[in-house]
C-alpha cells in the first residue's frame, strides 16, 4: 500500500486531520474580514489543532459559498497562498498541511501546496464525473496530475473524494464503490475519502469495508466522525474531522476546547485496540 504521506514523524493510525475553514476571502459574498485577519483565525485554529494533538490539518476556502465550479480566480489562489504559508510557518515543517479550493478547483490548490510548502490537496472529481451543487464536475486526474509533473511537485499527495457528498451519482449508478477506488488506484491517486451525503453526515460503515477490498491506497474518511462514532471507523488510514470540533457540532462555529480532545482521546482509545 502507498504511504499515507511523506513524513518524518510517523502518525499513528488512523490519523487524525482536522478542518480549518478559511473565512470567506477577498471578493467572495460573505467576505467581511480583512486578509490580516482571515489570515490569523487560520494560524490560530490550526495551532489549537496541532497543541490538541491531532496529526495534520487541512486548509479549505469553505466560506466562499456559493462556489464556483472547477476554478477560481487569481485573488483566490493568492489569498489561500497567504493562508497556507502563514500557517505553515506557524505550526512547522514536521506538520502536515493539506489545501482543499472549492469547487473542484484542484489544478490551483495543487499550485497553492506547491508554492507554500504543504504535503497535499484534497481534490474533487478525480475519477468519474458527478452532478454538484455548482453543476456538472468532471474528471480531471489526466490533467490534474500531468501539472504535478509539470510543476516538479511530485512530493504533494492527492486524495480525492469519490462518489462525493453534497453530489449526485445518478450518471454512474451502475459503477461500484469498488470501481471508484479502483479507478483512483489504476490513475495513480495518492488516496480516497469516503463521505456521507452531507457535511457532517457519516459514511456507512459497509463503505470502508468494501473500499479496502478494491484497492492498494489509503482510504480516509471524510465527513461525519464524532467521538461517540469513531470507533466505527478503526480501520481507515485517516479521519478528516470538521464539523464535530466546532461548537455545537455546526461547521461555521469556532473550534470547542473540549470536543477536541473528546477526538484525540476516541483515536487513542482505537489504537490502542
Amino acid at each position: 500500500m502507498k504511504p499515507l504521506l511523506d513524513v518524518t514523524t510517523r502518525m499513528p493510525m488512523p490519523a487524525l486531520f482536522g478542518m480549518v475553514h478559511v473565512k470567506a476571502l477577498p471578493g467572495t459574498p460573505f467576505n467581511t474580514d480583512s486578509m490580516e485577519k482571515i489570515s490569523a483565525t487560520a494560524v490560530a485554529e490550526a495551532s489549537m489543532l496541532q497543541s490538541a494533538g491531532f496529526d495534520g490539518i487541512i486548509l479549505e476556502n469553505m466560506h466562499d459559498r456559493p462556489y464556483l465550479k472547477g476554478a477560481v480566480g487569481p485573488e483566490i489562489v493568492a489569498a489561500m497562498t497567504r493562508v497556507a504559508c502563514d500557517v505553515k510557518r506557524s505550526v512547522g515543517t514536521h506538520f502536515p498541511v493539506g489545501i482543499q479550493i472549492l469547487a473542484g478547483a484542484n489544478i490551483e490548490a495543487l499550485a497553492v501546496a506547491h508554492i507554500s510548502g504543504c504535503e497535499f490537496i484534497r481534490a474533487e472529481g478525480c475519477v468519474f464525473g458527478h452532478v454538484a451543487d455548482e453543476g456538472w464536475i468532471e474528471a480531471c486526474a489526466g490533467e490534474l496530475l500531468r501539472e504535478r509533473a509539470r510543476l516538479g511537485a511530485g512530493r504533494i499527495r492527492i486524495w480525492t473524494d469519490i462518489q462525493k457528498k453534497h453530489s449526485a451519482h445518478a450518471v454512474t449508478a451502475d459503477l461500484t464503490l469498488e470501481d471508484w477506488v479502483h479507478g483512483a488506484d489504476f490513475f495513480g491517486i495518492d488516496g480516497v475519502i469516503i463521505t456521507g451525503s452531507a457535511t457532517g453526515k457519516a459514511a456507512a460503515k459497509d463503505d470502508l469495508k468494501r473500499a479496502r477490498t478494491a484497492g492498494r491506497i489509503p482510504i480516509m474518511i471524510g465527513s461525519g466522525i464524532t467521538a461517540e462514532n469513531a470507533a466505527d471507523y478503526a480501520r481507515a488510514d485517516g479521519w478528516i474531522i470538521g464539523s464535530s470540533l466546532k461548537y455545537d457540532g455546526f461547521w461555521e462555529n469556532p473550534l470547542d476546547p473540549d470536543r477536541l480532545k473528546a477526538m484525540v482521546a476516541a483515536r487513542k482509545e482505537v489504537v490502542r485496540k
